[in-house]
Protein backbone atom coordinates (compact mmCIF):
# COMPACT_ATOMS: atom_id res chain seq x y z
CA UNK A 1 0.00 0.00 0.00
CA UNK A 2 2.81 2.28 0.88
CA UNK A 3 4.60 1.70 -2.44
CA UNK A 4 1.31 2.46 -4.29
CA UNK A 5 0.82 5.47 -2.68
CA UNK A 6 4.18 6.75 -3.36
CA UNK A 7 4.16 6.13 -6.81
CA UNK A 8 0.68 7.93 -6.91
CA UNK A 9 2.21 10.64 -5.65
CA UNK A 10 5.29 11.14 -7.78
CA UNK A 11 2.89 10.83 -10.48
CA UNK A 12 0.49 13.50 -9.21
CA UNK A 13 3.69 15.81 -9.08
CA UNK A 14 4.81 15.09 -12.42
CA UNK A 15 0.71 16.19 -13.62
CA UNK A 16 0.95 19.24 -11.67
CA UNK A 17 4.33 20.03 -13.47
CA UNK A 18 2.83 19.83 -16.99
CA UNK A 19 -0.71 21.19 -16.00
CA UNK A 20 1.23 24.46 -15.39
CA UNK A 21 3.14 24.38 -18.75
CA UNK A 22 -0.50 23.46 -20.41
CA UNK A 23 -1.30 26.37 -18.70
CA UNK A 24 1.27 28.24 -19.87
CA UNK A 25 1.37 28.01 -23.16
CA UNK A 26 -2.52 27.61 -23.30
CA UNK A 27 -3.34 31.04 -25.32
CA UNK A 28 0.14 30.22 -28.12
CA UNK A 29 -1.60 29.04 -31.23
CA UNK A 30 -0.34 29.00 -35.06
CA UNK A 31 -1.67 30.43 -37.49
CA UNK A 32 -1.27 27.57 -40.15
CA UNK A 33 -0.01 24.28 -38.40
CA UNK A 34 1.80 21.27 -39.54
CA UNK A 35 -0.51 18.30 -40.92
CA UNK A 36 -0.29 16.23 -38.69
CA UNK A 37 0.91 18.63 -35.71
CA UNK A 38 -2.33 20.33 -35.11
CA UNK A 39 -1.36 21.51 -31.71
CA UNK A 40 1.93 23.07 -33.02
CA UNK A 41 1.93 26.39 -31.23
CA UNK A 42 1.32 24.61 -27.95
CA UNK A 43 4.01 22.37 -28.64
CA UNK A 44 6.66 25.26 -29.76
CA UNK A 45 6.12 27.21 -26.70
CA UNK A 46 6.43 23.75 -25.12
CA UNK A 47 9.90 23.12 -26.72
CA UNK A 48 10.76 26.32 -26.01
CA UNK A 49 10.84 26.03 -22.52
CA UNK A 50 12.06 23.16 -22.29
CA UNK A 51 14.92 24.07 -24.57
CA UNK A 52 15.81 27.05 -22.02
CA UNK A 53 15.97 24.73 -19.08
CA UNK A 54 18.43 22.58 -20.85
CA UNK A 55 20.63 25.60 -22.04
CA UNK A 56 20.72 27.27 -18.93
CA UNK A 57 20.41 23.97 -16.30
CA UNK A 58 20.95 20.44 -17.89
CA UNK A 59 23.47 20.97 -20.57
CA UNK A 60 26.01 22.82 -17.96
CA UNK A 61 25.50 20.43 -15.40
CA UNK A 62 25.88 17.75 -17.65
CA UNK A 63 29.03 19.20 -19.12
CA UNK A 64 30.39 19.72 -15.99
CA UNK A 65 29.81 15.81 -15.47
CA UNK A 66 31.38 14.66 -18.18
CA UNK A 67 34.45 16.76 -16.84
CA UNK A 68 34.31 15.36 -13.71
CA UNK A 69 33.66 11.54 -14.22
CA UNK A 70 36.01 9.08 -16.10
CA UNK A 71 34.93 8.21 -19.22
CA UNK A 72 35.07 3.94 -17.88
CA UNK A 73 32.68 5.74 -15.00
CA UNK A 74 30.26 6.76 -17.47
CA UNK A 75 30.22 3.92 -19.58
CA UNK A 76 29.98 1.66 -16.24
CA UNK A 77 26.73 4.18 -15.36
CA UNK A 78 25.45 4.31 -18.55
CA UNK A 79 25.55 0.17 -18.68
CA UNK A 80 23.35 0.09 -15.09
CA UNK A 81 20.97 2.23 -16.53
CA UNK A 82 20.25 0.48 -19.40
CA UNK A 83 20.21 -2.95 -17.63
CA UNK A 84 17.51 -1.83 -15.68
CA UNK A 85 15.68 -0.54 -18.73
CA UNK A 86 16.25 -4.15 -20.22
CA UNK A 87 13.25 -4.73 -17.73
CA UNK A 88 10.25 -3.12 -19.11
CA UNK A 89 11.78 -3.45 -23.02
CA UNK A 90 11.73 -7.63 -22.41
CA UNK A 91 8.53 -6.94 -20.86
CA UNK A 92 6.86 -5.25 -23.77
CA UNK A 93 8.53 -7.63 -26.26
CA UNK A 94 6.80 -10.18 -24.57
CA UNK A 95 3.50 -8.40 -24.52
CA UNK A 96 3.78 -7.88 -28.15
CA UNK A 97 4.37 -12.06 -28.21
CA UNK A 98 7.91 -11.47 -29.18
CA UNK A 99 9.25 -14.33 -27.60
CA UNK A 100 12.73 -14.63 -28.91
CA UNK A 101 13.52 -10.82 -28.05
CA UNK A 102 11.92 -11.34 -24.67
CA UNK A 103 14.18 -14.64 -23.94
CA UNK A 104 17.37 -12.51 -25.27
CA UNK A 105 16.74 -9.40 -23.13
CA UNK A 106 15.94 -11.78 -19.80
CA UNK A 107 19.42 -13.69 -20.72
CA UNK A 108 20.93 -9.90 -21.18
CA UNK A 109 19.43 -9.01 -17.91
CA UNK A 110 20.78 -12.42 -15.96
CA UNK A 111 24.30 -12.12 -17.64
CA UNK A 112 24.79 -8.54 -17.02
CA UNK A 113 23.71 -8.67 -13.16
CA UNK A 114 25.43 -11.70 -12.44
CA UNK A 115 28.76 -11.12 -14.65
CA UNK A 116 28.70 -7.95 -15.08
CA UNK A 117 28.79 -6.77 -11.75
CA UNK A 118 25.29 -5.61 -11.41
CA UNK A 119 24.92 -4.30 -14.61
CA UNK A 120 28.20 -2.39 -14.52
CA UNK A 121 29.72 -3.96 -17.92
CA UNK A 122 27.68 -5.10 -20.96
CA UNK A 123 29.02 -8.26 -20.99
CA UNK A 124 25.81 -9.58 -22.85
CA UNK A 125 27.30 -7.68 -25.79
CA UNK A 126 30.16 -9.61 -25.86
CA UNK A 127 28.14 -12.46 -25.61
CA UNK A 128 26.67 -11.83 -29.13
CA UNK A 129 22.91 -10.79 -27.12
CA UNK A 130 21.09 -8.09 -28.84
CA UNK A 131 20.20 -4.85 -27.61
CA UNK A 132 16.29 -4.08 -27.91
CA UNK A 133 14.52 -1.13 -28.10
CA UNK A 134 10.53 -1.05 -27.17
CA UNK A 135 8.10 0.62 -24.30
CA UNK A 136 4.58 0.71 -24.24
CA UNK A 137 3.69 3.48 -26.72
CA UNK A 138 5.26 0.68 -29.50
CA UNK A 139 2.86 -2.27 -27.78
CA UNK A 140 -0.15 0.24 -28.22
CA UNK A 141 1.15 0.85 -31.39
CA UNK A 142 1.75 -2.76 -31.99
CA UNK A 143 -2.21 -3.72 -31.49
CA UNK A 144 -3.65 -1.01 -34.17
CA UNK A 145 -3.82 2.05 -30.91
CA UNK A 146 -2.84 5.39 -33.29
CA UNK A 147 -0.27 7.24 -32.50
CA UNK A 148 -2.70 10.47 -32.47
CA UNK A 149 -1.22 14.01 -32.89
CA UNK A 150 2.33 14.62 -31.87
CA UNK A 151 2.96 16.48 -28.65
CA UNK A 152 5.80 17.73 -26.58
CA UNK A 153 5.45 17.05 -23.06
CA UNK A 154 7.27 19.68 -20.47
CA UNK A 155 10.55 18.54 -19.31
CA UNK A 156 9.97 14.99 -21.13
CA UNK A 157 10.61 16.51 -24.51
CA UNK A 158 9.17 15.29 -28.13
CA UNK A 159 5.90 12.69 -27.85
CA UNK A 160 2.37 11.39 -29.36
CA UNK A 161 -0.67 11.51 -27.31
CA UNK A 162 -0.13 7.54 -27.52
CA UNK A 163 3.55 7.34 -26.41
CA UNK A 164 2.66 10.08 -23.75
CA UNK A 165 -0.14 7.42 -22.03
CA UNK A 166 2.81 4.74 -22.72
CA UNK A 167 5.03 6.72 -20.93
CA UNK A 168 2.56 6.65 -17.33
CA UNK A 169 3.40 2.42 -17.99
CA UNK A 170 6.86 2.67 -18.35
CA UNK A 171 7.59 4.36 -15.19
CA UNK A 172 5.04 1.92 -13.17
CA UNK A 173 7.46 -0.75 -14.98
CA UNK A 174 10.75 0.56 -14.39
CA UNK A 175 12.52 -1.09 -11.00
CA UNK A 176 13.73 2.59 -10.27
CA UNK A 177 10.15 3.40 -9.06
CA UNK A 178 10.05 1.14 -6.50
CA UNK A 179 13.24 1.75 -5.10
CA UNK A 180 13.43 3.26 -1.10
CA UNK A 181 13.63 5.56 0.45
CA UNK A 182 12.10 7.94 -1.91
CA UNK A 183 15.07 10.26 -2.00
CA UNK A 184 17.67 7.56 -3.75
CA UNK A 185 14.94 6.51 -6.11
CA UNK A 186 14.54 10.37 -7.51
CA UNK A 187 18.85 10.62 -6.77
CA UNK A 188 18.82 7.55 -9.00
CA UNK A 189 16.43 9.08 -11.87
CA UNK A 190 18.14 12.19 -11.60
CA UNK A 191 21.71 10.46 -12.55
CA UNK A 192 20.57 8.88 -15.40
CA UNK A 193 18.89 12.20 -17.17
CA UNK A 194 22.59 13.72 -16.46
CA UNK A 195 24.48 11.11 -17.80
CA UNK A 196 22.21 10.30 -21.05
CA UNK A 197 22.29 14.23 -21.58
CA UNK A 198 25.91 13.67 -21.56
CA UNK A 199 25.81 11.53 -23.95
CA UNK A 200 23.67 13.83 -26.12
CA UNK A 201 26.11 16.30 -25.82
CA UNK A 202 27.84 16.20 -29.24
CA UNK A 203 24.73 15.13 -31.18
CA UNK A 204 23.10 18.35 -29.68
CA UNK A 205 26.08 20.59 -30.96
CA UNK A 206 25.55 19.21 -34.16
CA UNK A 207 21.85 19.96 -34.36
CA UNK A 208 22.32 23.51 -32.90
CA UNK A 209 25.08 23.94 -35.44
CA UNK A 210 23.46 22.22 -38.73
CA UNK A 211 18.80 22.53 -38.31
CA UNK A 212 17.36 25.49 -39.22
CA UNK A 213 14.20 25.19 -37.41
CA UNK A 214 15.36 23.07 -34.48
CA UNK A 215 11.20 22.42 -33.78
CA UNK A 216 10.52 20.65 -37.23
CA UNK A 217 14.12 18.67 -37.16
CA UNK A 218 13.51 17.19 -33.51
CA UNK A 219 9.70 16.60 -34.33
CA UNK A 220 10.58 14.60 -37.71
CA UNK A 221 13.50 13.17 -36.42
CA UNK A 222 11.29 11.61 -33.27
CA UNK A 223 8.28 10.52 -35.48
CA UNK A 224 10.15 8.87 -38.13
CA UNK A 225 12.13 7.27 -35.61
CA UNK A 226 8.91 5.60 -34.00
CA UNK A 227 7.68 4.59 -36.88
CA UNK A 228 10.87 2.92 -37.58
CA UNK A 229 10.58 1.18 -34.21
CA UNK A 230 7.24 -0.23 -34.98
CA UNK A 231 8.07 -1.49 -38.41
CA UNK A 232 10.41 -3.29 -36.43
CA UNK A 233 12.88 -1.82 -38.43
CA UNK A 234 11.66 -3.29 -42.02
CA UNK A 235 10.64 0.68 -43.05
CA UNK A 236 12.98 1.12 -45.94
CA UNK A 237 13.79 5.03 -46.05
CA UNK A 238 12.63 6.36 -49.31
CA UNK A 239 15.39 8.63 -51.05
CA UNK A 240 14.71 11.62 -53.05
CA UNK A 241 14.82 11.60 -56.90
CA UNK A 242 17.93 13.61 -57.71
CA UNK A 243 17.98 12.31 -61.40
CA UNK A 244 16.63 15.77 -62.65
CA UNK A 245 18.88 18.38 -60.21
CA UNK A 246 21.84 17.71 -61.55
CA UNK A 247 22.00 16.43 -65.12
CA UNK A 248 25.40 15.39 -66.75
CA UNK A 249 27.14 18.25 -68.70
CA UNK A 250 26.97 17.78 -72.77
CA UNK A 251 29.89 16.97 -74.09
CA UNK A 252 28.74 17.83 -77.62
CA UNK A 253 28.91 21.23 -76.46
CA UNK A 254 32.37 21.50 -74.89
CA UNK A 255 34.90 23.69 -76.93
CA UNK A 256 37.41 21.79 -78.33
CA UNK A 257 35.54 19.41 -80.35
CA UNK A 258 34.92 16.88 -77.81
CA UNK A 259 31.49 14.37 -79.03
CA UNK A 260 29.00 13.62 -77.35
CA UNK A 261 28.41 11.10 -74.93
CA UNK A 262 25.92 8.12 -75.91
CA UNK A 263 22.02 8.34 -74.09
CA UNK A 264 22.63 4.94 -72.67
CA UNK A 265 25.78 5.62 -71.00
CA UNK A 266 24.85 8.82 -68.92
CA UNK A 267 22.17 7.00 -68.31
CA UNK A 268 24.11 4.33 -66.78
CA UNK A 269 26.40 6.71 -65.11
CA UNK A 270 23.18 7.96 -63.47
CA UNK A 271 22.23 4.78 -62.36
CA UNK A 272 25.52 4.34 -60.79
CA UNK A 273 25.82 6.54 -58.73
CA UNK A 274 25.23 5.17 -54.85
CA UNK A 275 22.61 6.43 -53.17
CA UNK A 276 24.36 7.32 -49.89
CA UNK A 277 26.34 10.27 -52.08
CA UNK A 278 22.44 11.10 -52.86
CA UNK A 279 21.44 11.50 -49.50
CA UNK A 280 24.67 13.09 -48.33
CA UNK A 281 24.20 15.90 -50.58
CA UNK A 282 20.59 16.33 -49.31
CA UNK A 283 22.08 16.62 -46.00
CA UNK A 284 24.00 19.52 -46.63
CA UNK A 285 23.02 23.15 -45.81
CA UNK A 286 20.79 25.15 -48.34
CA UNK A 287 23.37 27.10 -49.76
CA UNK A 288 25.21 24.53 -51.06
CA UNK A 289 22.53 23.72 -53.41
CA UNK A 290 22.98 26.53 -54.94
CA UNK A 291 26.63 26.12 -55.48
CA UNK A 292 26.52 22.26 -56.79
CA UNK A 293 23.81 23.74 -59.61
CA UNK A 294 26.45 26.89 -60.17
CA UNK A 295 29.26 24.85 -60.77
CA UNK A 296 28.33 22.53 -62.81
CA UNK A 297 27.40 24.93 -66.12
CA UNK A 298 30.92 26.16 -65.41
CA UNK A 299 32.66 22.81 -65.32
CA UNK A 300 30.64 21.62 -68.82
CA UNK A 301 31.01 25.58 -70.56
CA UNK A 302 35.27 24.23 -70.79
CA UNK A 303 36.69 27.77 -70.49
CA UNK A 304 38.78 27.20 -67.34
CA UNK A 305 42.12 27.02 -69.99
CA UNK A 306 43.20 24.16 -69.41
CA UNK A 307 43.57 22.06 -72.86
CA UNK A 308 41.83 19.00 -73.98
CA UNK A 309 43.68 15.79 -72.92
CA UNK A 310 44.04 12.86 -75.90
CA UNK A 311 43.57 9.71 -73.82
CA UNK A 312 45.23 7.59 -76.19
CA UNK A 313 46.99 9.94 -78.82
CA UNK A 314 45.44 8.14 -82.34
CA UNK A 315 43.26 9.79 -84.58
CA UNK A 316 39.63 8.63 -83.84
CA UNK A 317 40.38 9.49 -79.52
CA UNK A 318 37.96 11.43 -77.90
CA UNK A 319 39.33 14.95 -75.89
CA UNK A 320 38.26 15.63 -72.71
CA UNK A 321 38.82 18.93 -71.09
CA UNK A 322 40.57 18.14 -68.00
CA UNK A 323 38.48 18.42 -64.60
CA UNK A 324 35.23 16.67 -66.61
CA UNK A 325 33.99 13.48 -65.66
CA UNK A 326 34.76 11.05 -68.42
CA UNK A 327 31.44 8.28 -68.79
CA UNK A 328 32.61 5.00 -69.69
CA UNK A 329 32.40 4.39 -73.39
CA UNK A 330 33.36 0.63 -73.31
CA UNK A 331 32.12 -2.19 -70.97
CA UNK A 332 35.76 -2.63 -70.03
CA UNK A 333 36.50 1.12 -69.76
CA UNK A 334 36.54 2.44 -66.31
CA UNK A 335 35.29 6.07 -65.13
CA UNK A 336 37.53 8.39 -63.65
CA UNK A 337 38.40 12.13 -62.94
CA UNK A 338 40.96 13.47 -64.82
CA UNK A 339 42.82 16.58 -63.21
Amino acid sequence: MQTSHTGGARAFQIGKLAVAAMLLAGCTTVQTPTKGDPLEGFNRTIFTVNDKLDQYALKPVAKGYVFITPQPVRDSVTNFFSNIGDVYIAANNLLQLKITDGVEDIMRIVINTVFGVGGLFDVATLAKLPKHDNDLGLTLGHYGVPAGPYLVLPLFGPSTVRDAVGSIGNYYVNPLSYIHPDGLSWALYGINVINTRANLLNASDVLEGAALDKYSFVRNAYLQRREYLLSDGKQSASLPNYGDEAPLPKYDDVDGGAAAAPAGTQGAAAKAAPPQAASAAGAAAGTTTGTNNAAAPEAASGTSGTPPLDLNGGPETTQIPAGQLVPPSRFNFPSFKLR
